[in-house]
C-alpha cells in the first residue's frame, strides 16, 4: 500500500510540494584525471541535484581551451572534459571548473604523469604486479606451518591470538583506507556509507556460508570446526582485503602515478608475507598437505591480481570503498570464527597470554 502510494505520488507530479527556491546546488566531482601529452582529460560526475553548467576552465589560474561533449552535466551524469594545456611532468597543477553561476570547483594533480595506456601489455603487467604483492609473499608466510606444528598448546593458543591481531590491525587499516576513498568518491551514491554497507553485506554473506557449511558438516562427520575450514575462512578474509590493495595499486598505476604505485607495491609485498602465518595457523596441528596450501594460498593472493585488474580498468572511487569495506566484514567474521581458539580453561578469551598475543600482531603488521 506505502509502494502504491508512492507510485501515485510521483505520477502525477508530487502535488503541494511545489518548486524548490533559492541558488542552484553545484557539486562536481572530478572521478578520473587521464594526462596525454599536451591534454588533460578530466571525467567529471555531478555529485548535486541539480544541472550545471561548466563555462570556463583555468589550470594554476590561466584560463584555457577545454572541449566536451555537452558542457552541461546532468544530475548524477558525467561529462568528459578535454583540456588543451602543454603540462611538465612531475610538476603539481590546480585547475578550477568555473559555473555558469560564478561557482568553482578545484581539483588538484599533485604529479603529473602520463597516464598509462590499458591495453593487453598493461594489464600483464598488472597480473605480474598482483603476483608479486599476493601470491609469493602469502606463500613465503606459509612457511611458518613447520615450525607451528612443532609447539605446544599454550604457545599455540599465543600464536592464534597474535593472528588476531594481525587480522584486527588489517581491518583497521581497510577501514581507515576505505573512509578516506569514500570521501572522495561521489556522496549521491553513498560516499563513506558504502564501506558500512560493504562490511555488512560480506560479514552477513560470510555467516550464511559459515551456517550453510557448519550443517554439511554436522550432517556429515562430527560437530566441531576443523582447522582446515578456518584457515578457508582466514584466506577468504585475506583475499577481500588483498582485492583492496590490488585495487589502489591498479588505480595509481593507470593515472600515471608510478612512484604512489611503487611504493604500495613494495608496502603491500612486505606486511603481506605476515597473512601467510595468519592462514596457517589454525592447521598446525595437522599439515593439509600441499595441494591445499597451495590453494589457500591463491585464495588469499590472487585477488590482488583482479583487484589491479579493476583498478586499472576503470577508477571509481565508490566501487573501491565498498569493496574496502567488504574486506573489514570479512575479516572481523573471521575474526569471530578465531576467537574460541584462544580461550583458556576457565572459558576467558583476554588473559595476560592472549592480550600479549594480539598486541604482538598489531606492532608486527604495523
Amino acid at each position: 500500500m506505502i509502494g502504491a502510494a508512492v507510485a501515485v505520488f510521483v505520477l502525477v507530479g508530487g502535488p503541494g510540494l511545489g518548486e524548490r527556491t533559492g541558488p542552484p546546488v553545484e557539486d562536481l566531482v572530478v572521478e578520473k584525471t587521464i594526462l596525454k601529452p599536451g591534454q588533460i582529460k578530466l571525467v567529471v560526475r555531478n555529485d548535486g541535484p541539480d544541472p550545471v553548467d561548466v563555462k570556463q576552465i583555468a589550470v594554476n589560474d590561466g584560463f584555457v581551451q577545454f572541449s566536451a561533449d555537452k558542457k552541461r552535466v546532468p544530475r548524477l551524469g558525467k561529462v568528459i572534459f578535454e583540456i588543451v594545456y602543454p603540462w611538465v611532468d612531475g610538476e603539481a597543477y590546480e585547475i578550477f571548473l568555473l559555473t555558469s553561476t560564478g561557482g568553482k570547483i578545484e581539483h588538484q594533480i599533485e604529479v603529473a604523469s602520463e597516464t598509462a595506456t590499458t591495453d593487453l601489455r598493461f594489464f600483464g603487467l598488472m597480473a605480474l604486479l598482483g603476483i608479486y604483492v599476493g601470491i609469493i609473499p602469502v606463500s613465503i608466510g606459509m612457511l611458518w606451518l613447520s615450525f607451528i606444528g612443532r609447539i605446544r598448546q599454550h604457545w599455540f593458543k599465543f600464536l592464534m591470538a597474535v593472528t588476531i591481531g594481525l587480522l584486527a590491525f588489517l581491518a583497521f587499516d581497510a577501514m581507515l583506507e576505505g573512509i578516506e576513498v569514500g570521501t572522495q568518491a561521489p556522496s549521491v551514491f553513498g560516499g563513506v556509507l558504502l564501506v558500512g554497507l560493504g562490511a555488512a553485506a560480506a560479514y552477513l554473506a560470510m555467516v550464511a556460508i559459515d551456517v550453510n557449511l557448519r550443517r554439511r558438516r554436522e550432517r556429515a562427520h562430527a560437530t566441531g570446526m576443523s582447522g582446515t575450514y578456518l584457515a578457508l575462512l582466514v584466506a577468504i578474509g585475506i583475499g577481500l582485503h588483498n582485492l583492496g590493495e590490488g585495487l589502489a595499486i591498479g588505480a595509481a598505476y593507470s593515472i600515471g602515478a608510478l612512484a604512489l604505485g611503487t611504493s604500495l607495491v613494495i608496502g603491500f609485498a612486505i606486511h603481506n608475507t605476515t597473512e601467510g602465518f595468519a592462514i596457517v595457523s589454525p592447521v598446525a596441528s595437522r599439515s593439509p598437505g600441499l595441494p591445499r596450501l597451495v590453494g589457500l594460498g591463491l585464495i588469499a593472493g590472487a585477488p590482488v591480481i583482479a583487484g589491479a585488474w579493476i583498478g586499472a580498468a576503470s577508477l571509481n572511487n565508490s566501487l573501491s570503498a565498498f569493496l574496502l569495506g567488504a574486506g573489514v566484514g570479512a575479516i572481523v567474521q573471521v575474526i569471530q570464527q578465531l576467537a574460541p581458539s584462544i580461550r583458556d580453561v576457565d572459558g576467558r578469551y583476554l588473559y595476560p597470554a592472549s592480550a600479549a598475543g594480539i598486541a604482538v600482531g598489531i606492532v608486527v603488521l604495523y
